[in-house]
This record gives C-alpha cells, structure tokens and sequence, in this order.
C-alpha cells in the first residue's frame, strides 16, 4: 500500500492526495510538517524537511511533481493521465514546472492572509502578491481559451498542481480579474470526487 507523509493542508500534499484517489489506488498518508513536526526517522527519508514523501514498494521518493510522474507512469500508464505519446504527455508537463513560478507569485498572499493574524499581515506584500498572481493566472486564461484543460483535450497530470493552487486562488480575500475561462476550469474540477476531498478543504 502506498504510503504518503504531509499534513494535507499543504498544496504539494494535496497533489499527491489527490492524485491518489484519482487513479483509485489504496494509501495510508501520515500528518508531517508544521504543527506536526519532523521526526527523526522522517527525516531519514527525506533529509529536506519538506513534504511529502511517498514509500511505495520500497522505495522512497520526495519532491510532489516527482511522485506525481512516478505514480502516473506506474499506475495510469496508457490513460490520459500518463498518455503513450510523449507529445501529448509534454502538453501537459510544461504545467507541472510552471507551477512553481506560480506558487512563488502566490506566496506572499497566502502567508499574510492565511498564516498570519490580521494585526502582523503585510498589505504591500498582498497587493503586490494579488497582481503577479494575477498576471500568471493570465498566462493560464490564454492556455484554456484553446483547451478544456491544461492537459489539452483531457484532464491529465498537468492539471494537477496548478489545480491545487487554483483553489487557493479562488478562496483567498483578494480582488480577482475576470478569467472566464479559468472560472469554467476550475468549476470542473470541483466536480472531481478527489479534488473536492483532498483539494477543497479549509485554509490553514
């Protein structure tokens, strides 16, 4: 049985949560990090300090897009998940990396209205977090004005991280441009019995 550490209040968790239900494959997960702690034989796992880790037949796999390739291309290999084509698989693995850069424009937003009480939050570091966020979101607008999913005809992997951050996206107290398109995404994916359990849950 697959076997993941990380508290699920963490996106990159709730990836590899997620993901797990979507290709229906039986997991134990473990609450690591932040109020949780680190233990000593976590750390062993993963000399990071970072969640989660996944153990799966034996092996030991850190870094959430990682385990997310991994546990596609062993478990949902053929779908559209995983596709055979290796051009349709990039389509939607550019998404998977560019995430990143999305979650550092998100950050400072998240932080300060989600991790820190009202009389210590930063305003500048809000506004300016809303508006890069807001211009990578753009970025995401034009993708889906061409594609039902950033995955391309299908959902697939790609959609999975910026999926995860796009619920915070919609549920932080920040103003919001119009993105018709990525409204109608995420609206489909809210419809996902596994985004809706392992995604969509409080912010803390």
């Amino acid at each position: 049985m697959l076997t993941i550490w990380g508290r699920l209040n963490s996106h990159n968790v709730k990836k590899v949560a997620w993901l797990a239900q979507e290709i229906g494959m039986p997991h134990v997960r473990h609450d690591v990090g932040g109020q949780f702690g680190m233990s000593d034989a976590y750390l062993a796992l993963n000399p990071n300090a970072l969640i989660p880790t996944i153990e799966d037949d034996g092996l030991v796999l850190w870094e959430s897009n990682a385990i997310l390739r991994y546990l596609a291309a062993r478990y949902a290999a053929g779908t559209a998940l995983w596709p055979d084509d290796a051009a349709a698989r990039a389509v939607g693995d550019k998404w998977m990396d560019w995430q990143f850069g999305y979650a550092e424009a998100q950050r400072d937003c998240f932080i300060n209205l989600v991790r820190r009480p009202p009389e210590t939050r930063d305003l500048q570091a809000i506004a300016a977090s809303a508006a890069a966020s807001a211009a990578q979101m753009a970025i995401v607008e034009r993708a889906l004005q061409r594609s039902p999913w950033l995955s391309g005809d299908n959902f697939g992997l790609g959609d999975i991280p910026m999926g995860v951050y796009a619920y915070t996206w919609f549920t932080l107290a920040i103003d919001r441009p119009a993105l018709p398109a990525v409204t109608a995404w995420y609206e489909r994916l809210t419809q996902r019995p596994g985004y809706a359990s392992q995604v969509m849950i409080p912010l803390t």
